[in-house]
């Protein structure tokens, strides 16, 4: 049987997402004991997931029997006050890349065009390519963040969806408010804002995109519990919008698309404020400690404004090789036009000082393909 043949032609040619490599896959690899292994690459919290989440999901495993809340009607009422906002504007989804989804079942078609930074994260670019729209990439502004007056430039007839992520992954650093909204308040009416906010909670200061929503403004914001509230396993995101635009999104999702344990967790992990606080006092902390560090080794680092920076350190995917070899697992930026650069979550205090060894003796030629820094 040739499956390839019966096959829609587009999903022939769709690249497909690689993330990096669990700890576990690692340590077989390279022949490492798994508790020695930090992973500094997929932008996780190094302190876990919050414990009144985790409490939440425990007492909900034991009605695991039963389907979930199709609506995720407590969570949406929850949200929904959090952004001051109606319940109806809320759509909650399998983490935010369901949500891209959902807006590209909605609003992506042969002879659409997304407008997106070209170093902006990549699943905004595979899902424009998965509905047959046309991605169009602007280059960033030299200090990394969007160029958002190029990308009101690059809009045409044919654009639908304008992508911003603030801060930006995987460069790191934020828009500032005042210019995010003023660019949301000139689009076309044709074009509609996707505000990716997945690192928002790190910010001192965000735009109000609800208040644009409520003026009528055409802008969808999107969160994650992934980054801050440390829930990535359990998958689970949501988007707030105009009404009208969250129902269109309600139509395409699929029915009991996100669990119950990730829903229960993810409302408690809204009131754990004493465990945000101290993870974002943290990790600014560890941002200090990285950009310092990295700055003493003679490269160039983006401190950005998430919980991430980003080093060029001259052949990112050696570097990222040695150290994964040693058990430091970092992310290479060859994908996103950076050969020269690694992204590096910001993790705890050993952490950090663990990888800046690691790096040193990269730097120095010192590294071998063996262990030789102990956690």
């Amino acid at each position: 049987m040739n499956y390839a043949a019966l096959a829609n032609p587009g999903v022939l040619n769709q690249p497909v997402y690689e993330p990096g490599k669990p700890i576990e896959d690692v340590a077989r690899e390279h022949g490492l004991d798994p508790k020695g292994i930090a992973k500094l690459a997929s932008n996780e919290n190094p302190f876990g997931p919050s414990p009144l989440a985790v409490a939440a999901a425990r007492e909900a495993l034991a009605n695991a029997h039963l389907y979930p809340d199709g609506a995720c009607l407590r969570l949406r009422a929850r949200l929904a006050q959090r952004h001051g906002l109606g319940m109806e504007s809320i759509v909650v989804g399998n983490g935010s890349n369901e949500l891209i989804e959902l807006l590209g079942h909605v609003f992506m078609r042969p002879g659409s065009e997304a407008v997106m930074g070209e170093r902006a994260f990549i699943v905004y670019w595979l899902v424009s390519k998965l509905f047959g729209a046309q991605a169009v990439t602007v280059p960033m502004r030299t200090d990394y963040a969007h160029d958002l007056d190029a990308m009101a430039s690059a809009i045409s007839d044919r654009t639908r969806l304008v992508f911003v992520a603030s801060p930006n992954n995987p460069t790191g650093p934020a828009n500032s408010p005042a210019e995010i909204e003023s660019f949301i308040k000139a689009l076309p009416p044709h074009v509609i804002c996707v505000m990716d906010e997945a690192y928002a909670e790190y910010l001192d200061e965000e735009p109000d995109i609800p208040g644009l929503i409520k003026a009528g403004y055409p802008v969808v914001g999107m969160r994650t519990f992934s980054k801050i509230f440390g829930l990535g396993g359990l998958r689970i995101g949501y988007g707030y919008a105009h009404p009208e635009l969250a129902s269109l999104m309600q139509r395409v999702r699929q029915p009991f698309n996100v669990n119950s344990i990730a829903q229960v967790a993810a409302l408690a992990a809204l009131d754990d404020h004493a465990f945000i606080e101290q993870c974002k006092r943290a990790n600014a902390e560890g941002r200090e400690q990285l950009v310092a560090g990295v700055q003493a080794l003679g490269l160039e680092v983006v401190p950005g404004d998430a919980n991430f920076v980003l080093v060029r350190c001259g052949d990112g995917t050696a570097a990222f090789k040695a150290l994964q070899a040693n058990g430091m697992i970092v992310r290479p930026l060859a994908a996103y036009g950076m050969p020269d650069a690694i992204r590096v979550t910001i993790g705890k205090v050993q952490e950090n000082e663990r990888f800046l060894q690691l790096l040193e003796a990269h730097l120095q030629g010192s590294l071998s393909s063996a262990k030789t820094i102990e956690a």
